[in-house]
Formats: C-alpha cells, structure tokens, sequence
C-alpha cells in the first residue's frame, strides 16, 4: 500500500505534512507546514496524524472564511455604524442633566455660600463650586459643538482619504464580524469611506433633532438600510466542528469509533460550504440543498488525488469539471447527509436547532441488491484458489491469486471462514484478542465487545452498541483447526488473535483487506462488475439460517442486528438468547454440497 501523502519520515521520525493552499500562500508566508508525530512506529504516525491534518485544514478553512469581505458585510457596516451613531446620541442625550437638577446644583451652591464654604477670598474654590454647574449649563451646547466639529472634520478626512478619525470604529466592525481584510488595503480603505458616509450622515441627523426636527433621513445614497445580513460567526465554544466533538463523546446512539471518523470527515466537507466559523443555527435547507448539489458531482477520492490538491469543496467540483472523474454514488451521497442528518438531530435535543434541515433531503436510493451471497459452486472453487491451498507468494496481493507452495494462515485465511460460518463482520473478527476466544460452560465462544476510550493498545471498536455479542464457534470451524490456531497463538504469547491485521489510515479494521479481496475474486474470475465481496459471506449466513427455517427476529441478534421494539429491548439484563440457543443456531449454520475436507488442517 502506498505511503500517505500527509506522512513523511525523517530521520526515523513521522511528521505530518501538509502544503499550504495555493490561495493562502502569501498570506501564511510558506508553502509547506510540518510538525513532528513524536513517534518512530508507522501505526501510531497514523492514529496521531488526522487530527493534525483536521485542524491545519479547519485554520485554512478559517482563514478563507475570514479573508473574504463581502457586498454585504459593507452594507451592514455602513448602516449599523448609522444607526449607532445615532444611537449613541440618544444615549447621550437621555443623561444630559435636566432643568431641575441644573436647579438643584444653583440651590446647592447658594446654600455653601450662605454657610461660608464658599466666599470671594478663595478665588480658586469660587471656580471649582462653580464648574460643575457651569458644565450642566453648557452640556448640549457643548456636545452639540462637539459633534458640528466631528461632522467638518468628518467631511474634510472623506475628501482627503484621512481615516483617522473613522479608524477605531473599522477595526471594531472587521474585529466583532472576525473579517480578516489587511490594515491599508483598499478594501480596508474602502470601509473607511463607507463608514465616513455614515457618520457623516448621522451627525447631521443629530444635529437636526437639537432643533427638534426628528424627520431627517440619510440622503447618501449609500446609507440604506441593510438588506444582507453580514456574516455571522459561531460564538465562542460552539462553533459546528466544536459541538460535533461534544456530540462524539455523548456518542448517544453508541456507534463505532470509525463511524464517528466517518461523521467528522463528512461533516467536513459541509463546512468547506458554509465555513468553519458558520453558527450551528445557520443549517438550514438552503445550505444542506446547496452541498447535497456539490456532493453530487464530488470526485471519488479527491483528496487523495493530486488534480485536486489544496482545493476546496466547490472548486474540486468546478475543476472536475475538467479532469472528469467519476463522481460519488448516490448511496454514498446518502451517507454524507446521514451523518449530518444524525447530528442536526443531537443540535435540535439540545435547543441548537428548531428542525432536522437534512429530513426528506436523500436521493432515492438504487433498488437494486448491490452484494450477493456466493453460490456453492462459487464457494467451492474460491476455497480451492491459491489464497487457500497455496500461492506464490504472501507478500503482495497481486501474487495471491498465482499457484504456489506459499500457504497463508493468519487473518486472510482465516476471516472468510469466520464469517462463512458465523455471519460476523470482517473487522469484528480481525480485532479479536486471544482472550476474547475461550471456553463457556462447555462451549468455545467469541466474545465480540469493544475497548474503553482510554485504551490505546489493541483498540477495538463494534459498529453499534446491539454489535456486542457472544457468537459460539462453529464445529466447521474447529474442524478446520481454528482452536489449534487459537492455542498456537497462545502459545507465542499473542494478545491479538490476529496480529497482522491493520487499520488503515481512517482507522476502520481490515479495510484494505476487504478491497483487495474483491479484486482477489476478479482475479480467480469469480467476480465481474459488482455483487460479490468479503460481506457476501455475511448474506450467505443470513440466508443459511433462513433455510434452516428460522425466521429473522430468531437470529438477529446473533448477527449483532438489534431486535425487539424499543420498550422490550429495555427490560431485563439478560443478553437475548442463552448460550445453548446460540450454539444451535451457529451451527445451523450450513452449506449443502460444499466440503472445505481439503483445508482441514
């Protein structure tokens, strides 16, 4: 498997690398940005690597968000600017002192001067009895001269591009709306007028209404009312990818880890649509429609091609445009708005949203049966391929399907037969301890359960919490000498049953190997097109059971499928179906005309 894009290593260390979009170069100064992993070993580069890379991406996202000034966000500072100019002189003027307490001040001083406090030997305290009071005679006037000087001085900086005097009120609007435009710029300068403008036309306003004309409108044509909204930022803490991780850890409907990476990768690329620093209540169908447009002709794997290399969401679209690649399925279309949709779910319980925006937004979906169950004949000539009696060579999946003297014993062999004969997924099985595999009151089972959150080591996850199960080892599969590799393993002080299965870079079990098992079966020319896959041995077991005359909600639960309404699934601690009726149903488990007598070991 080729090395990562994202990972690079020096000097035995892993870094992650990133190189900085092409539009952000000038602006963050390089064009390559590197950190060290703090780790010598591949597996654990990957575990530390995506977050490094979420969070260099969600600062360019930022950035991006933050560059852009729009129409709008002018319009709404001219006119907020307005009216807070005007706003502030109505403050003003409701704390001008009024007649009667300008009154009370003279009466105040008449009574100091009556009791001698004050007299015409201290020449320096007549002045200072009486500045209070000349100041509350003079306030309006004051002000009012005040703001006549303001409005000259304003109308000379406009014609002069002075922007002194606006300045502290530009860089207030650009800070609050958290707008990244550059101090002498000319867009910077260009706000500077506009605000002018406004003051300028609020001053004379204010002026107005001293002579009790409140009639007066902006006669600017630039001075509107907004009709825009400027753009709106998360507040502090709860920005959309911030809640999404207190989501992740309420974790409310007990899915995977992978399920949850899957989610943050999903609900990433929406916020390539509507920004990082977008508020959780500005989801709405507006925004989910215009994404579900984009995903819809989204390259498969853009960010692992190179064509799209430091592009955004809508400029991928645009360029594939292009380079035409074939575009995401609209099953897999579906599950971005199902992440979404479960989290817009977790924002409407907590008061973050009114409604699910995502309800009654998936494409129909392909009746079509997309994965087959192998027939007995399939099944016959896969167990009699190289993978199974011998290849050329274990090393590369191209030599798999090569006649040779190579057996292969560890989890490529060994999870197929798992799942022919237990209905398990892949990735539940390739996780298993050794310990997970032990004998119950008579019977070998496999404890399929997950690790906590604070265990790093040998990390196991399970798709839903129904997932977590006791599933009893087939006597097919003891034939086949399964314990006696359970034992070896064991023996060599093992703690995983299968200690070369890996985790790809997103952390989803075996996943490489489930790929490459489909191209296997292309290759041995069992497969053409779609409809065969490592899941098939999964529908093979449902039907196997189905045959031998149970019915679904009988072995459901055997299948980690939760069965039951939700009321009845609350009662009681008892797991459904004690270990014998598990044991009968496993091994009902069968194929007629198919004999694996040749693996048995």
């Amino acid at each position: 498997m080729a090395r990562l894009t994202y990972l690079e290593r020096r000097n035995s260390t892993y870094y992650a690398r990133i190189d900085i979009p092409a539009d952000l170069v000038a602006h963050v100064g390089s064009e390559v940005r590197k950190k060290s992993l703090r780790t010598k070993d591949e597996n654990e580069a990957k575990k530390r690597l995506w977050p490094v890379i979420e969070a260099w991406r969600t600062e360019f996202d930022d950035l991006r968000s933050r560059r852009d000034m729009t129409g709008d966000d002018k319009a709404v500072a001219v006119w907020h600017h307005y009216e807070a100019t005007l706003e502030g002189y109505d403050r003003k003027q409701r704390a001008m002192p009024t007649p009667d307490q300008t009154d009370a001040e003279l009466q105040r001083l008449y009574r100091r001067i009556d009791m001698g406090e004050i007299t015409s030997d201290d020449f320096f305290g007549m002045v200072n009895a009486y500045t209070e009071y000349e100041l509350m005679l003079r306030a309006r006037t004051d002000d009012t001269n005040l703001r006549a000087r303001r409005l000259a001085a304003s109308k000379i900086a406009l014609t002069s591009a002075d922007i002194k005097l606006i300045e502290p009120a530009v860089k207030d609007f650009i800070a609050r709306h958290r707008l990244l435009v550059d101090v002498g710029s000319d867009e910077y300068r260009e706000l500077c007028a506009l605000m002018t403008r406004a003051e300028i036309e609020a001053l004379q306003r204010t002026l107005e209404r001293d002579q009790g004309d409140f009639t007066g409108t902006p006669k600017d044509p630039l001075v509107k009312p907004a009709t825009g909204t400027a753009r709106e930022t998360a507040a502090p803490g709860e920005t959309i990818m911030e809640l999404f991780e207190n989501y992740a850890r309420e974790n409310p409907k007990s899915i995977s880890a992978d399920t949850i990476n899957q989610a943050r990768r999903d609900i990433g690329t929406f916020l390539q649509h509507v920004g990082t620093t977008c508020p959780p209540h500005r989801i709405d169908k507006k925004s989910v429609r215009e994404w579900k447009a984009l995903l819809m002709k989204y390259p498969v794997k853009a960010t692992e091609t190179k064509a799209f290399q430091g592009m955004k969401l809508a400029q991928i679209v645009k360029h594939n445009e292009t380079v035409g690649k074939p575009v995401l399925t609209p099953r897999t279309v579906n599950r971005y708005l199902s992440s979404l949709g479960a989290f817009c779910n977790w924002l409407v319980s907590h008061g973050y949203l009114e409604n699910n925006p995502t309800e009654g937004m998936s494409l129909a979906k392909d009746k079509k049966k997309k994965v087959f169950p192998f027939t007995t004949d399939q099944m016959d000539a896969l167990f009699k391929s190289p993978l199974f009696i011998g290849c050329q060579s274990d090393e590369a999946p191209r030599f798999w399907h090569k006649p040779g003297n190579i057996l292969v014993r560890d989890h490529r062999f060994w999870v197929p037969l798992i799942m022919l004969y237990s209905g398990a997924r892949p990735a539940e099985i390739a996780q298993l301890a050794v310990s997970d595999v032990r004998q119950d009151r008579g019977h070998w089972i496999m404890d399929i359960t997950e690790t906590s959150d604070d265990d790093e080591e040998d990390v196991k996850t399970v798709k839903t919490e129904g997932s977590r199960r006791v599933v009893p080892v087939h006597s097919e599969l003891v034939k086949l000498g399964f314990l006696a590799y359970h034992a070896g393993m064991k023996e060599a002080g093992q703690s995983r049953l299968f200690p070369l299965a890996e985790r790809n870079s997103r952390g989803q079990m075996i996943a490489d190997f489930s790929r490459e098992f489909g191209r296997y079966l292309t290759r041995v020319g069992l497969k053409k097109g779609r409809g065969l896959s490592l899941y098939s041995f999964r529908h093979g077991a449902f039907d196997a059971l189905r045959r031998a005359g149970y019915l679904d909600e009988e072995f459901n639960f055997i299948f980690g499928h939760v069965s039951g309404n939700k009321v009845t699934r609350g009662y009681g601690v008892l797991p459904q179906g004690m270990l014998e009726k598990r044991t009968e149903l496993v091994n009902a488990i069968t194929y007629p005309g198919l004999s694996l007598k040749h693996l048995f070991s």
